[in-house]
């Protein structure tokens, strides 16, 4: 990874040389990369292949969060392709600031840019900061590359040294991964959270991308907190600052669809159902499992649990429904008799509230396929005991 990390092998690659090389590496198979390598050493010098191999791979890994089209022409470090926002993500969240009125942000600690990218393709001018050197080239490099140079300023310096006082709203990405990995406690994010916070009160209008794991009592009162899922993965929550103070929410894109927090009491423990709701995990995370409840006339079937189940079926896009036909306490003879019986040749297992890992089960239960059928199994509690619920998705 040395070669995507040096920011001299990375100025080579912004030269007319190295433009070259990566549009001619555009398509490249990365299972006939040694025979390409040896081939385009003899065309160009070593140190400058081997940095646009790298690249060309981080683009190939960036396609999933971008899109094809920008991944393609954008510029990536192995921490930034990790750490950068999602492009659904990024412009759900530039055009809400669009819709604050919003004109102007500082986008502090902003990566490779890519939601500086999103703030100004939604007609935002930015000022996108961070202290490390080589980011601050690969964010300028990629402004550069979308055509959007002339609305993002790229600064190099320590974002608690930035005054934001011209910008109409401030943007924090805080870096919560270390040297050992992700980083859970949010006082131990770089720049810590209640820096963070100081600076969102400052700003008429302000935004920090935190973990989505956050324990509810650290966030602060002032804030209007949003977790964000997409494509039914969870994939981070938003503390909003000059917008609604204390309320809770579930965006899901896409979309987007909007759960707002009511406030309501945690629903009732009743018996299994002839449905199984499974709330979305951005529902999950902001604790907004009693809505889902009270929208498809349900309860828990454990007070541990956040699986509603409910009598009748109710269309909901915060909740995956299935219809259950069998209730077992845990016993993997009996499922795998079921599975047999019922000529099952595709099984899907999930579990809340259970240690057993679900390919484990998948072994044991059904060594080969029984038929064509396919079910889904719960492995999850219902009021404190161990139970398997099967079942299948609905729709």
């Amino acid at each position: 990874m040395g070669r995507v990390n040096d920011p001299a092998a990375f100025s080579a690659l912004l030269a007319p040389e190295g433009l070259a090389l990566l549009d001619e590496l555009r398509d490249h198979d990365p299972a006939q990369e040694l025979a390409l390598a040896t081939k385009l050493r003899r065309e160009h010098p070593a140190e400058l292949v081997s940095a646009a191999l790298a690249q060309a791979r981080l683009r190939q890994r960036a396609v999933a969060k971008f899109g094809a089209e920008d991944a393609a022409r954008m510029f990536f470090t192995p921490n930034g392709v990790e750490q950068a926002t999602r492009t659904s993500v990024a412009a759900y969240r530039a055009g809400a600031f669009e819709r604050l009125g919003v004109r102007s942000v500082a986008d502090l600690c902003c990566g490779i840019g890519g939601d500086a990218i999103a703030l100004a393709r939604a007609g935002i001018r930015v000022l996108a900061v961070d202290r490390d050197p080589l980011t601050c080239e690969v964010a300028r490099a990629n402004a550069e590359a979308l055509g959007l140079a002339g609305l993002i300023e790229v600064r190099e310096a320590d974002v608690t040294e930035v005054d934001t006082a011209a910008y109409d709203a401030v943007f924090v990405d805080p870096a919560r991964r270390g040297g050992r990995g992700r980083i859970f406690d949010p006082e131990a994010y770089s720049p810590p959270l209640s820096w963070a916070v100081s600076a969102a009160l400052k700003a008429p209008r302000a935004a920090l991308k935190i973990a989505p794991g956050i324990p509810h009592e650290a966030i602060p009162a002032e804030a209007d907190a949003e977790w964000i899922s997409d494509g039914g993965d969870v994939k981070e929550a938003v503390l909003w600052f000059g917008t609604a103070p204390g309320r809770m929410r579930a965006t899901l894109l896409p979309g987007p669809r909007a759960l707002v927090g009511r406030g309501l009491p945690d629903p009732e423990v009743r018996p299994v159902g002839r449905y199984l709701y499974e709330p979305d995990g951005a529902v999950i995370r902001a604790h907004l499992v009693a809505e889902v409840a009270e929208e498809v006339g349900g309860g828990l079937v454990d007070e541990t649990i956040a699986y509603v189940t409910a009598d009748e079926l109710h269309a909901t896009p915060y909740a995956a429904a299935y219809e259950i036909t069998d209730q077992l306490p845990f016993n993997v003879k009996k499922l795998k008799a079921l599975l047999r019986e019922r000529e099952v040749g595709v099984l899907t297992v999930k579990k809340r509230g259970s240690a057993v890992e679900p390919e484990e089960l998948r072994r044991k239960a059904m060594p080969k396929p029984f038929g064509r059928r396919a079910v889904t199994v719960f492995l999850t509690r219902v009021a404190g005991a161990p139970t398997m619920l099967v079942g299948a998705p609905v729709g």
